[in-house]
């Protein structure tokens, strides 16, 4: 259940081109210039340093550019070859390239797939792919997730408050899946209307209210920490953040 839902121009394939290749310029634009030694300096991300939010990022825009390809023939394909043990083993080994290599290959991966989506027409847009037994607007979309959340990821010139509106709300719906069984998350988002996320039918056992700033709820959600404060509260006692489950898997479940 979403209440109060702001438009979303990210539902008009449309305008998808247009947010990924911002998204991916904001990205390059983050990176450019690391050195070995900034590379090798710890990100935001837990257990990893900059050279491998880097080396993930190349290697989901080309495997994103692959599910393209294979939905215009009208096929699919794994994700990634060897499942998550291939995608751990492709990382490691990109993070361990030089500086210079490292972004000339991210500047080609994230350039390539921005320009395979910007060639997508009409019907091409409901075409399958195996991502998370979808389509290739599903695909965009998650692209454009990648892109905007480990450009700040990298701990540099962008942060989780430079995250749009629009990105910020479309993150609360795709982000429902990580709300808890039996809990209602009403999130009040400082100066706009209040939105409420449940995961599944029923009613729920509580109801938790998280206040804060849009970027930083979003953040919450999305695994990162926020900048500010968040304050939460159920039945008006405090409480804190509930767990969420598992980011939703990029593999379509196997039959």
């Amino acid at each position: 259940m979403n209440t109060s839902q702001p438009e979303a121009p990210q539902h008009d394939p449309r305008r998808l081109p247009g947010l990924l290749a911002d998204a991916g310029r904001e990205l390059l634009a983050t990176a450019a210039g690391l050195s070995d030694v900034a590379l090798a300096e710890p990100s935001d991300l837990p257990g990893w340093n900059r050279a491998f939010v880097i080396a993930h990022v190349e290697g989901v825009c080309r495997a994103m550019t692959r599910q393209l390809e294979f939905a215009a023939r009208g096929e699919t394909v794994d994700f990634y070859d060897d499942g998550h043990d291939g995608r751990n083993r492709d990382i490691e080994r990109r993070a361990q390239r030089a500086a210079e290599e490292q972004l000339n290959t991210l500047t080609d991966a994230v350039s390539t797939a921005v320009a395979v989506f910007a060639g997508v027409t009409g019907s091409e847009w409901d075409s399958r792919i195996s991502y998370r037994d979808g389509t290739v607007r599903d695909g965009a979309l998650a692209l454009w997730r990648e892109l905007v959340i480990h450009a700040s990821d990298l701990g540099l010139r962008r942060t989780s408050l430079d995250w749009d509106s629009a990105f910020c709300h479309y993150l609360f719906e795709f982000l429902t899946a990580r709300v808890p069984a039996g809990t209602a998350l009403k999130l009040q988002p400082l100066g706009e209307q209040p939105r409420t996320l449940l995961n599944g039918s029923g009613t729920p056992a509580r109801t938790v209210v998280v206040t804060g700033l849009l970027q930083d709820i979003a953040a919450w959600l999305a695994g990162r920490k926020p900048l500010g404060g968040l304050n939460t509260t159920a039945a008006a006692d405090g409480v804190d953040l509930p767990e969420l489950l598992p980011w939703p898997s990029a593999m379509a479940p196997r039959g």
